[in-house]
């Protein structure tokens, strides 16, 4: 993902729905414009993160596997 996040939400560890309610304390946090990147190894986060993010009219910007976890990337648009 080429898109440098203003936030990073470190979750691992943390399982549902722990990483989406930090995620929603870092977009209430941010500015509008600011990009937020979640780190999760809890399996429903890459599902229902994203569900969020339309649901709450904030932009995806993406979802990335890595070794043992996901990166799920949140730019907060209002």
């Amino acid at each position: 993902m080429e898109v440098k996040a203003d936030v990073a939400v470190d979750a691992r560890g943390s399982f549902c729905p722990g990483p989406m309610m930090e995620l929603i304390r870092a977009v209430k946090a941010a500015q509008v414009g600011q990009v937020i990147s979640v780190l999760s190894n809890d399996s429903g986060s890459k599902r229902d993160i994203p569900l969020w993010a339309q649901k709450a009219g904030q932009e995806l910007v993406g979802v990335e596997e890595h070794d043992g976890y996901d990166e799920i990337v949140v730019r907060k648009v209002r």
